[in-house]
């Protein structure tokens, strides 16, 4: 069945600047969704959304964690909003190499928004708690051709990559000790 597509249910939030006033509950409750044990601690620099805050011009935007790549953009492209000028690192979605965004601060390894897959709740938790309507979800179904890459894969790869063989080998031997 090789080329044959597979529908895929799709998760889609939607934000509008508009209605957004700043306030980070969103990065709030994502990080404690996926603290471990879950709801344990609140760290927004764990969080898999971001929320762009220009104060002066009363400018916010939320950005969700997209695909890891391993290339650098370089910037090329901007963004104006209201009159001010933003860069495309500012409101790009991927964990790369030239920034801090997206990955976990301890492991360094990149973050994706899987829209609570596996939570309770009917509808992703950020915006559940988005009391200002500036997050909305929708699910739709669209056909996509199957592919075998999974998260683990790219994680591993990161780690091989920052640490290198030996290192991740001995760390997962440790840990494997202490389960």
């Amino acid at each position: 069945m090789e080329g044959q597509k597979v529908k895929k249910k799709i998760k889609e939030i939607r934000f509008d600047m508009d209605k957004c006033n700043g306030c980070r509950c969103c990065e709030i409750v994502c990080s404690q969704v996926h603290a471990n044990p879950k709801y344990s601690s609140v760290n927004p620099a764990k969080s898999r959304i971001r929320v762009i805050i220009d104060e002066f011009a009363d400018n916010y935007v939320a950005i969700r964690a997209g695909q890891y790549t391993e290339a650098e953009c370089n910037a090329r492209n901007s963004f104006t909003i209201r009159g001010r000028e933003f860069g495309t690192c500012e409101f790009c979605p991927a964990a790369c190499p030239s920034r801090d965004a997206f990955k976990d601060p301890e492991s360094g390894l990149p973050f994706k928004c899987d829209a609570c897959e596996g939570e309770d709740s009917d509808i992703p938790m950020c915006v559940k708690e988005c009391h200002s309507g500036a997050l909305t979800y929708i699910e739709r179904e669209v056909e996509v051709e199957p592919h075998t890459t999974d998260e683990l894969q790219v994680s591993v790869a990161t780690l091989l990559k920052r640490h290198g063989l030996e290192k991740v080998v001995d760390t997962i031997a440790k840990v494997a000790k202490e389960l």
